[in-house]
């Protein structure tokens, strides 16, 4: 069956509905045809400056890239259109996290070596400390006050310099490079065919004609809002998986930090269908909003969770206060695409997840595949439409992208047990285990206990070089307001559920627990503080 590229799809898409509203972002709404329309327009001026695919797939390493880069340093407004005006003129469109450092983005810019620049008008500043040699910079608007970039074309005026009728022809071959998170280390790009991240990760499959796709609009329409940023990968999955089958997306506007009221009254204003968000860092403001004010969310059916851990207690809340409502429990990476969902309702919530097609285990020492129920402490892995490999870096696309009983799989990291009846169990990233004095702790199911103890507003767990033990668990604590919790509690809160050896040695009481833009734990700075704070108790 033939395999289609993004841009492709959306057209199908457009063709079908161009009169639907594809996006909504603060005052602005865009219709799937003037979407069709302005990113042809946006493609054909890039091609008409040298922008495109130069080298084919075929030549290349399944690290190397022959196409040209085009990093977004974007906002979630326009970020849909940019990107599919990226992939129709044959280039690379790569997410940067808006919210890195001057020194983060030179790094970062350093390894991708894009061609070209998409930002929004308010990172001119810190860009203008930056970049050195680009071909092009193309400012969008955020009604800041903040001047173009000497040189910049605004996005405006790009697509109207483009030609609206040429149709560029791409090849399901054609990359999508996708930056990870950074959690724990420097950000890698992962490479994946167009195609392949259609399927496996913006609920697609390979169709003989349009039919289906056009189809398939007559079916949707609802509202989904993605309120994650797009400049990750869960939310471009997650944004994308609602566009090209047609719905209405409505996007946060993620100029300002997450704000729980104003997401349900956006829910409530636009009568959303389904929300999907980003674990705890989402779900218990959210949960804490609807305890303290009541808002009309009867159109909501669905709230949609991934990209980071979702403590059970949330869950529980969402169906308390929302029993119509089904809670989607989300689970992928980067490097694997979607990988399984938990699906839980009012009286039956689940704790795990249901491999979708490709994803599986493997044993601890990747020789082969688990089955059900075995007795065994294996990796997390996804078969079939798995990434070409991370750019610029052979040894871990060798490494992360290896070949199990003759079949390429993507092993991002993540250790899982498999249950008697299949479904995965997910324990956490190894990159994170603690190894104190022999045993090996998942710092997630630590941070589970702490989070919900009263008075306790979010955690993170680490662990730190300790001379007796090799290393030891140590706890950051964020207390809410007007809390008085003391070390002592929190330690025997651990003590009643788990077991001794991972009770955290200290706990470090700060104002904050950074998180990425994603929402995601920012480990690294975790482990800093632990590091260089001695307050608490050891």
């Amino acid at each position: 069956m033939p395999e289609w590229t993004l841009g492709a799809v959306f057209d199908a898409v457009a063709d079908a509905v161009p009169d639907r509203t594809m996006t909504v972002c603060k005052q602005r709404r865009t219709s799937f045809g003037e979407a069709s329309l302005s990113t042809r327009r946006f493609a054909n001026f890039l091609a008409d400056r040298g922008f495109g695919a130069h080298t084919p797939s075929g030549e290349l390493d399944r690290w190397e890239c022959g196409q040209d880069r085009i990093a977004m340093i974007m906002y979630n407004d326009r970020y849909p259109e940019v990107l599919i005006g990226c992939l129709k003129a044959r280039t690379v469109p790569v997410n940067i996290n808006p919210r890195y450092t001057a020194r983060e983005l030179r790094d970062l810019l350093a390894y991708l070596q894009p061609r070209g620049i998409v930002y929004h008008r308010s990172f001119g500043p810190v860009l203008a400390e930056i970049i050195d040699d680009v071909d092009l910079l193309v400012c969008v608007d955020d009604d800041s006050d903040t001047p173009e970039l000497d040189g910049a074309v605004s996005y405006e005026t790009a697509v109207e310099m483009g030609d609206p009728d040429r149709v560029i022809t791409g090849s399901p071959d054609d990359v999508m490079m996708l930056c990870t998170g950074g959690t724990t280390g420097s950000p890698k790009a992962v490479l994946w065919r167009q195609s392949d991240v259609y399927v496996s990760s913006m609920n697609g499959a390979d169709h003989d004609s349009a039919e289906p796709l056009q189809a398939l609009t007559a079916l949707t329409g609802q509202k989904w809002f993605a309120v994650s940023p797009l400049s990750h990968a869960a939310g471009t999955w997650t944004a994308f998986a609602g566009l090209l089958a047609g719905q209405t997306v409505v996007l946060y506007d993620d100029r300002n930090p997450f704000d729980a009221r104003d997401t349900l009254d956006i829910v409530e204003r636009e009568n959303v269908a389904l929300m999907t968000i980003v674990g705890d860092a989402y779900a218990g403001p959210l949960v804490r909003e609807m305890r303290h004010r009541r808002h009309r969310l009867d159109s909501l059916l669905a709230i949609g969770t991934g990209g980071a851990a979702t403590n059970p207690v949330h869950r529980r809340a969402f169906l308390e206060l929302l029993p119509h409502v089904t809670v989607v429990e989300g689970y992928g990476s980067t490097e694997t695409g979607g990988m399984g969902f938990g699906r839980s309702s009012s009286g039956a919530e689940v704790d795990t997840f249901a491999p979708m097609p490709g994803g599986t285990a493997v044993s601890q020492d990747r020789t082969r595949l688990l089955r059900p129920g075995d007795d065994e402490i294996g990796w997390a892995a996804r078969t079939g439409r798995v990434p070409l490999g991370y750019f610029r870096d052979r040894d871990a696309t060798e490494r992360t992208f290896p070949v199990v009983d003759g079949v390429r799989m993507a092993i991002p990291g993540d250790r899982v047990t498999m249950a008697d009846d299949g479904t995965l169990r997910l324990l956490g990233r190894d990159s994170l285990v603690v190894n104190t004095g022999g045993e090996k702790v998942f710092v997630e199911e630590v941070e589970e206990v702490l989070r919900v103890y009263p008075g306790v507003a979010d955690a993170l767990v680490v662990g730190r070089p300790s001379e007796r033990w090799g290393q030891e668990v140590v706890a950051l604590v964020h207390l809410e307001r007007e809390s008085n919790c003391t070390a002592e509690e929190l330690g025997q809160a651990c003590r009643v559920e788990l077991a001794g050896f991972k009770i955290p040695k200290e706990f470090v009481f700060v104002p904050e627990i950074r998180r990425l833009g994603n929402g995601k734990a920012d480990y690294r700075w975790a482990a800093q503080q632990a590091q260089s704070r001695e307050t608490g108790i050891r």
